[in-house]
């Protein structure tokens, strides 16, 4: 009984109580950031810096709790810990707990993970979660997508390296080495840092250009078109309830 009057106020937002709660830990959200940010200020008086690490302490243990709660109503809790949610719930708070371990300089870089708490506020926007509802419906052809485009970009890179090879060794001096062009030129982004100066090589990018555009184009096709059915599925949900 209690888990269940627990679980309505940390899972269900219908409610006065669990709205509190989600107001409440999404203006937890946007002050640790907001913390955060003025943390990386040169110029920070020893005050300012105690206060933003206690404040940081009191952060992470209220998020350390929100975290337990969830696995504990969590009625599939495994599940939950290797969700999207359950993952950046984690990241959002074990680098505290790893720089309270070792006392390392290198383990700073860790830090860098708090920024995962600004995709903690995902949980919160129903706009958002259609994201969620979409990617399940195109994963499959998403993920054919990214297989075509590799194989476009290996193409592109062998390509371009036959081309360019003898004029620029020193910028396509392998496949590998290539695939930069590859990627800047068929994602359409062209910084022109790198580019090919044989007539060859200039015919061969237009194409590569004109496929790039495709290539662009086709996952927001995608997207749109499931982020449409998400909405029906989601009309259909607020229907039934």
């Amino acid at each position: 009984m209690f888990l269940e009057k627990l679980r309505a106020v940390i899972e269900d937002t219908s409610t006065l109580k669990g709205k509190i709660f989600d107001y409440f830990i999404q203006a937890l959200i946007l002050l640790s950031l907001l913390a955060f940010t003025i943390e990386t200020f040169p110029d920070n008086s020893k005050v300012t810096i105690e206060l933003l690490n206690t404040f940081e302490f009191l952060c992470v243990i209220i998020f350390s709790i929100e975290y337990l709660l969830r696995v504990i109503v969590s009625k599939k809790p495994l599940k939950y810990i290797f969700s999207f949610y359950g993952v950046i719930d984690f990241l959002a708070i074990f680098p505290f707990y790893l720089k309270s371990i070792y006392d390392l300089r290198a383990l700073r870089a860790f830090r860098i993970f708090r920024i995962f708490r600004a995709l903690k506020l995902i949980r919160y926007n129903r706009a958002l979660n259609r994201f969620n509802i979409a990617s399940k419906i195109v994963k499959e052809e998403l993920i054919l997508f990214l297989i075509l485009t590799s194989i476009f970009v290996f193409i592109a890179s062998a390509g371009i390296y036959f081309f360019e090879n003898e004029a620029q060794p020193e910028n396509f001096s392998s496949v590998i080495h290539s695939g930069w062009w590859a990627i800047v030129t068929l994602t359409t982004v062209g910084y022109g840092d790198v580019y090919p100066i044989t007539v060859g090589g200039k015919v061969f990018t237009t194409f590569i250009v004109l496929i790039g555009v495709g290539i662009v184009t086709i996952p927001a096709g995608l997207v749109a078109s499931a982020l449409s059915k998400a909405r029906e599925i989601e009309a259909k949900e607020i229907k039934n309830k």
